[in-house]
């Protein structure tokens, strides 16, 4: 590039140079290489995500609200009275795009960490499904590329199911951020929805919550292993009303992929971080990763570490309209052992050591 510019410079400045030898000077400099090439598209596309999912629903709420006071206050009353007439659609299922999953940015996603999906039992479409998808870590990578993007082959390895992944609610009421969601097949983690996808739309729905949420996010950090389960038993009780099968999943890697500040239980910091989970319902965290321009420097942008996604075998699980106390524990403990049977059987496989445990709070 400082060639380019350099032959352009003494070109336009009047020197000698002659447009032939300016041409040959240009068609001399060397092109990028496929590699590089593919790198700066994976950055891209990771980039365009983050983006995506930190400031379009904020900046679309913002831009709604100048254009109230131009001339174009029309767009955002056109907008606002269809918001309020697709108010429930997110709690019926959304309005997928097919399109949107077969994206080619989704595969330079993929590569940039890269992500995989890894099966170990199949599911059939004659059931219901729901997902719990361990751990959450700070932007939930490993959920979205495998659940909500076709990237790493889940409707190849899991013919006839429909996943969708489950987010805070309360994104859905964001201007233009809903659309993208429901775009890709996330739904809202409410009862009402959720039930929805179990028993309005037929079988083979496979839908993945995220169970340790918020306050999973505020232990997430490299070489710790420690998920907010054991109190978690909403998720058991919805697949007993529904009679859905309970598949753990856990994605390797994911606690790698930032950077964060943790701050020690007690301290005012965590004390405020705690409330904001409790008011707004997910937690501010304080976290870093690598900047644009290198890997060296800091920023925002996940590092490319791989994560590898495995889907464990399923929990069969009668249906229970008004299931018993104890009848949730049971299945809460049978999904914990099933939990702990896949994360021991595959740690070594993909990154961790044979003395690393999952700690289950």
């Amino acid at each position: 590039m400082k060639t380019i510019i350099a032959a352009c410079s003494r070109n336009l400045s009047g020197t000698r140079a002659s447009v032939p030898t300016a041409l040959r000077t240009l068609l001399a400099v060397p092109w990028p290489s496929q590699r590089a090439v593919r790198s700066w598209l994976q950055l891209l596309s990771v980039l365009q995500w983050v983006l995506s999912f930190l400031l379009l629903g904020i900046v679309s709420l913002l831009l709604l609200i100048y254009l109230v006071f131009t001339r174009f206050w029309p767009i955002s009353a056109l907008y606002l009275a269809w918001i309020i007439f697709d108010w429930d659609t997110p709690e019926k299922g959304g309005r997928r795009l097919p399109c949107l999953r077969r994206w080619s940015v989704w595969r330079h996603f993929r590569d940039y960490f890269p992500v995989k999906l890894v099966k170990t039992h199949d599911l059939s479409p004659s059931h219901n499904y729901i997902i719990g998808s361990h751990p959450h870590g700070i932007l939930c990578v490993g959920a979205f590329c495998n659940f909500i993007t076709g990237s790493t082959g889940f409707k190849e390895m899991f013919p006839g199911i429909r996943p969708f992944l489950t987010t805070l609610a309360g994104n859905f009421r964001l201007p233009i951020f809903r659309e993208y969601l429901m775009s890709g097949g996330l739904c809202p983690v409410t009862r009402r929805a959720i039930g929805y996808l179990l028993s309005k739309n037929g079988t083979g729905n496979a839908v993945a919550i995220v169970i340790g949420g918020a306050a999973e996010s505020l232990s997430c950090r490299p070489g710790v292993t420690t998920l907010i389960l054991k109190n978690r038993k909403g998720f058991v009780r919805m697949a007993l009303q529904h009679g859905a099968y309970l598949v753990p999943s856990f994605s390797f890697g994911e606690n790698d992929l930032f950077r964060q500040v943790v701050f020690e239980e007690g301290s005012w910091m965590r004390s405020i971080q705690q409330r904001f989970q409790k008011m707004m319902g997910f937690a501010p965290c304080v976290f870093y990763g690598r900047g644009l321009t290198s890997i060296r420097s800091l920023g925002f942008l996940p590092y490319a570490r791989p994560i590898t996604t495995v889907v464990g075998e399923p929990v069969m699980v009668p249906k229970i309209e008004e299931p018993s106390s104890e009848t949730v524990d049971m299945y809460h403990e049978m999904y914990i052992r099933s939990l702990l049977k896949l994360f021991n059987e595959n740690k070594t496989k993909y990154g961790l050591s044979e003395t690393d445990e999952l700690r289950i709070l």
